[in-house]
């Protein structure tokens, strides 16, 4: 690809020194996935680019998220980049859902084979981001001192990587250890013979859960929503078959693009209605699919997440699996959902999860029913009982699409605070770009796919995108494109469209900030899917960027 007319320059491979200002094209946060391919595409442009990121090594949330179970919830196949023919040949998955060690090996794999680590400062934490009217430049200052300048400002911080951990009376006066899933220790942690609290049972609990279990030698779920969980089917991937994907990448990924989620499910795609069926093909169908895992079963129906009637026949199901696979009635029914369709809160998909509450070394607590008063020196005392512990986890999650962003001290023109602009709702066009804050880009930021698709799929669909404009800003001459603030209006009622044709409104979730005390209510994903995502992109991009602002140089 041209580079035009970007004045490239050779990136220094280390950083300045402390104190100097450095110049940059672009600069980058974050080295996980949306990180390393948007370096990747700006140095195709020719940009002098910088990314910088917090962790030790390379990898986002992969980096961080080391706790026992984690994987990908996504196949391993479709988790993971689509814009090298020669990296999807030269690389093979060996689980269906690849675990954590796995997705960090690939994504240094990835990190080494394009030569992009002598672009990338790790152990970085960017602290300031503020953009000057008057240089039309952004001004970064990080936790290690460093002072630089860039024309582009771009995010890659991911939707799930700023950790929640709810401040609990008595924190401090715990005496044994305290864990976050998303702050997990690099060298692992070994529960042998301990009495372990796990508080949540959302994603990153369930995946952690039955390990945890097998080592503890007792474990304490402390749980306040049950969630539907379905399996995985998780296994070895046959070399046969890796070779067979391999031989078809360009057709699955074609087809994922067709898709709502990015994942394409061969065979499974049906035009079927829950409710034009007989009960005994209903039956008959939700088992099979059931037995398949994960996405056939979602797919098994069409109107699964967009009809209520459907959906609880469908969710009736489920809960009559857990009935079956729990042997106390009484934990059954504490692990069944009942206030919430299946869907509109994330389904996760693991292994083991509800056998796991067979076992005799595991008790769960039901903490909307007797709520969590405090932490005590010895454990964790709830309104109705003291557990005694000697370690606790949090798999609270995070504060999802928003809080990476907000927790940095990001000003746009005339020194507006994004989270002043923010404090009622994020408000973005497209998930893209932010009125009042020329040339920051927002790698799947709030009103995009994002935690409703494959991750990799919606951020090469974003970084191709950045890439494009980039190239047309350079082509044309301009300095600065903006979103204008009509343009988000118009962007928010689509996405209050596309959320209403669907079920995610019926359930109070971290898709709608609801799991973050004084987080404003909204949904913050565009729900429509990715393939009708990319026709919007097409549109605006067909009719001039319509819906943004651009500036040239002044003469």
């Amino acid at each position: 690809m041209s580079s035009l007319d970007f004045q490239a320059q050779s990136t220094p491979a280390t950083a300045p020194p402390h104190g100097d200002v450095a110049q940059y094209d672009a600069i980058v946060i974050g080295a996980g996935f949306s990180g390393l391919y948007m370096l990747y595409r700006l140095r195709q442009l020719g940009l002098r680019a910088r990314v910088y990121e917090a962790a030790a090594g390379v990898g986002g949330v992969w980096h961080w998220n080391r706790y026992p179970g984690a994987r990908c919830d996504s196949p391993s196949i479709f988790y993971s980049y689509s814009f090298s023919p020669e990296l999807q040949q030269e690389w093979n998955w060996s689980e269906t859902f690849a675990a954590q060690p796995e997705i960090l090996r690939y994504l240094n794999h990835v990190a080494d084979r394009f030569d992009l680590r002598r672009d990338i400062q790790l152990e970085t934490r960017v602290t300031a981001a503020h953009y000057d009217d008057a240089t039309r430049r952004w001004q970064i200052t990080t936790d290690r001192g460093d002072r630089v300048t860039t024309r582009y400002l771009i995010t890659g911080l991911g939707c799930q990587s700023a950790a929640n951990l709810p401040q609990l009376p008595g924190m401090d006066e715990f005496q044994g250890r305290i864990y976050h899933t998303a702050q997990w220790p690099q060298d692992g942690v070994d529960f042998t013979g301990l009495r372990v609290g796990v508080i949540g049972t959302g994603s990153s609990g369930i995946q952690a859960i039955p390990f945890i279990a097998e080592q503890a030698a007792h474990l304490t779920v402390f749980q306040r929503t049950p969630t539907y969980v379905l399996p995985s089917r998780n296994g070895p991937m046959p070399p046969e078959e890796m070779a067979r994907v391999k031989a078809r990448y360009p057709g699955l990924r074609q087809c994922g693009l067709e898709t709502n989620d990015g994942i394409c499910v061969e065979n499974a795609e049906t035009q079927l209605s829950v409710l034009d069926v007989s009960p005994e093909e209903r039956q008959r169908r939700l088992e099979e699919t059931w037995q398949a895992g994960s996405y056939a079963f979602t797919r098994a129906f069409a109107d699964i997440f967009t009809n209520l009637e459907a959906n609880r026949l469908v969710a009736d199901f489920v809960r009559a699996k857990i009935a079956e696979i729990v042997h106390d009635p009484a934990v059954a029914a504490m692990l069944t959902p009942q206030d919430h369709p299946l869907g509109s809160k994330r389904i996760p998909i693991d292994t083991n999860y509800y056998p796991t509450f067979n076992r005799p070394n595991v008790t769960l607590v039901d903490i909307r029913r007797t709520p969590i008063a405090a932490l005590t020196p010895t454990g964790l005392r709830t309104t109705a009982a003291h557990h005694d512990l000697d370690a606790l986890v949090f798999a609270t999650g995070f504060d999802a699409v928003t809080g990476s962003l907000t927790r940095i001290d990001i000003r746009g023109r005339g020194g507006v605070a994004l989270k002043d602009y923010w404090a009622a709702g994020a408000r973005t066009y497209l998930g893209l770009q932010v009125a009042g804050f020329p040339n920051l880009f927002t790698i799947t930021g709030p009103g995009s796919p994002s935690v409703l698709s494959n991750f990799p799929t919606s951020i090469e669909q974003h970084v191709d995108w950045i890439a494009a404009c980039l190239t047309h800003l350079a082509a044309h001459g301009y300095t600065t494109i903006e979103a204008t603030p009509a343009a988000e209006v118009a962007w928010g009622e689509q996405i209050n469209t596309a959320v209403r044709d669907t079920l995610l409104l019926h359930a109070d979730s971290w898709y709608l900030g609801a799991n973050i005390p004084g987080k404003p209510r909204h949904f913050l994903a565009y729900a429509g899917g990715i393939a009708r995502y990319r026709r919007h992109l097409e549109a605006v991009v067909a009719a001039d960027y319509q819906g943004f602002v651009v500036d040239a140089p002044a003469p």
